[in-house]
């Protein structure tokens, strides 16, 4: 079943085209990559794909929906997640208290600041903190979370809407081998536990051959390339616009 589906859309920034006339599908159960060099439009294409920008043409399509200038909230309902580059959480909560958020979110629940938030979906955010293994830490801080075990927070509040399709954009960035393959594979525990969908974009090779079970190569906001990681690692065109480069 095809999950996701972007038909010629594109994104310019003036002169600039960050996303060029890109066409994709994504199957349900599948985990891939999206790689290309810095400014290939990577990112750009998630946040039109997760709502965060409109595109100036084209469509996307979800589980059959055309999803297209949708707004980010809705997005998340229908079923896509996301996290970021750079993970954040609400420093001044707690671990406990960042996942209880997020479920009363996708919950549709309005957050009564004269209702003590421990008392809102506590079960489930136990629950959802053992799913990424911090749920020994939930009544830290998130201030004084390790950054590995900040991007473990980040996951579960993404999982917290119980996504579809999960977008993640460069998961490891900034953490040492160990940590990357650490995170990495408890990612494809929960999709293969959930039969969750998994798009990731990543610079670190070892992650993107290691995991992904498919590649589609961005270079200059075109998509240049779609198949097997070893088809595709040895293209011509893969090689000059990405691995070239390194």
């Amino acid at each position: 079943m095809t999950l996701l589906r972007t038909d010629r859309i594109a994104k310019h920034f003036g002169g600039v085209h960050a996303v060029d006339q890109v066409s994709l599908t994504v199957e349900a159960g599948e985990f891939a990559a999206l790689i290309g060099p810095n400014g290939a439009g990577k990112s750009t294409l998630f946040a039109l794909i997760a709502g965060q920008l409109r595109a100036d043409a084209g469509r996307v399509e979800f589980a059959g929906e055309d999803i297209t200038g949708s707004e980010p909230v809705r997005h998340a309902r229908r079923g896509i997640g996301r996290t970021f580059q750079t993970a954040a959480a609400f420093a001044s909560m707690t671990v406990l208290q960042n996942a209880q958020l997020a479920l009363a979110a996708h919950a549709r629940r309005h957050v009564d600041p004269w209702r003590p938030l421990s008392r809102m979906h506590a079960e489930a955010a136990r629950a959802l903190l053992a799913r990424v293994g911090l749920e020994a830490q939930g009544q830290r801080a998130a201030t004084d979370l390790a950054y590995a075990d900040v991007k473990r927070l980040e996951l579960a509040i993404a999982l917290a809407g119980a996504p579809r399709l999960l977008l993640m954009d460069e998961p490891t960035a900034g953490m040492a081998a160990g940590e990357r393959m650490a995170l990495m594979d408890l990612v494809t525990a929960v999709a293969a536990e959930s039969g969750l969908t998994v798009l990731f974009t990543e610079h670190s090779m070892d992650v993107v051959f290691g995991y992904a079970r498919r590649l589609l190569v961005m270079s200059r906001g075109e998509l240049i390339a779609d198949g097997a990681p070893d088809e595709v690692r040895a293209l011509p065109a893969v090689q000059a616009a990405y691995f070239g480069e390194q």
